[in-house]
């Protein structure tokens, strides 16, 4: 991959017009989060109002492309084009504690003439 170019993720298991050279095997980006006591009130409050959480959206957001960044330089440590099959996991950690993680599979790839 050259310098400064983006790394290519997927949610496919393959890229049509490219072929995938060798598997590099399967890469992380994990976080975890805690929401702070004025959040959880102030989300408490407008859970009972209804409406969007636009504070955890945009923790959730923000967890996400952190993720997503960890994902990719482990990928390319290990000289990755693309990371095919890309999926988020959450879970909670107790009350307070949430995990966030994108994963996938770390390949090398060519496109094909």
């Amino acid at each position: 991959m050259a310098y400064g170019r983006a790394m290519l993720i997927s949610t496919m298991n393959d890229v049509p017009g490219h072929e995938v050279t060798d598997v590099l095997g399967e890469v992380f980006g994990l976080t975890v989060r805690s929401r702070h006591l004025g959040s959880q009130i102030g989300a408490g409050l407008k859970a009972l109002a209804g409406g969007e959480l636009k504070g955890m959206t945009k923790n959730l957001v923000a967890s996400r492309e952190e993720v997503i960044s960890r994902m990719v330089q482990e990928a390319e440590a290990k000289g990755a084009d693309a990371v095919l099959a890309m999926r988020f996991d959450t879970s909670e950690m107790g009350p307070n504690w949430t995990e966030i993680c994108a994963y996938g599979t770390a390949v090398k790839m060519r496109r094909l003439a």
